[in-house]
């Protein structure tokens, strides 16, 4: 049986991946994206967040690595931070937001060891979107993702509110209805 070769942090934190990758105790993990529903999810939440940036005070930065304990790199689909926040080139502090949007090949399980690491941060909240069913959860510090079902999303402590009808914009435009 062969066994994966240990790569140190500073290796990982130097090294381009494409896809970005999460670094998880010494292994570079592959991270699942790259499909339309994904990446429109994705988009969308950036662009709400970016129209409102000053209104809300808030910036949403899409896969940027962040440091979730010493050994550990999360690379969240969209983290949002306040816009007075450090600009870093690795967020060190939690975020007031991060999302996960769910991918084909995403196991919801593996999702969650990603989501209960952010919390562990400090990170109050995160959003998990499957933009096949359109389903959204909602994470907060106690690790339970609860099914959402109301009409916007809010960041709790910010005026941020995001309509759940944007979040699938562009998948309506392209007549993209939801898979069950």
């Amino acid at each position: 049986m062969a066994t994966a070769t240990l790569i140190p942090v500073e290796q990982y934190l130097s090294t381009s991946y494409r896809p970005d990758r999460d670094y998880v105790n010494g292994r570079a993990r592959r991270r699942n994206l790259g499909e339309a529903w994904h990446s429109a999810v994705q988009g969308m939440i950036t662009v709400i967040f970016g129209q409102h940036r000053h209104e809300w005070g808030l910036v949403a930065m899409p896969e940027w690595r962040v440091q979730v304990t010493p050994q550990r790199f999360r690379v969240p689909d969209v983290c949002v931070i306040r816009a007075d926040a450090p600009f870093t080139p690795i967020l060190r502090t939690a975020p007031v937001l991060c999302v996960e949007v769910l991918s084909t090949k995403d196991r919801f399980s593996r999702v969650m060891e990603r989501v209960e690491e952010y919390i562990a941060m400090g990170v109050p909240a995160v959003w998990i979107i499957d933009p096949r069913s359109r389903e959204i959860w909602t994470v907060g510090a106690d690790s339970r993702p609860v099914p959402f079902t109301g009409e916007a999303l809010v960041v709790e402590g910010t005026p941020a509110r995001v309509p759940v009808g944007e979040i699938f914009a562009l998948l309506d435009e392209a007549g993209e209805t939801p898979s069950r």
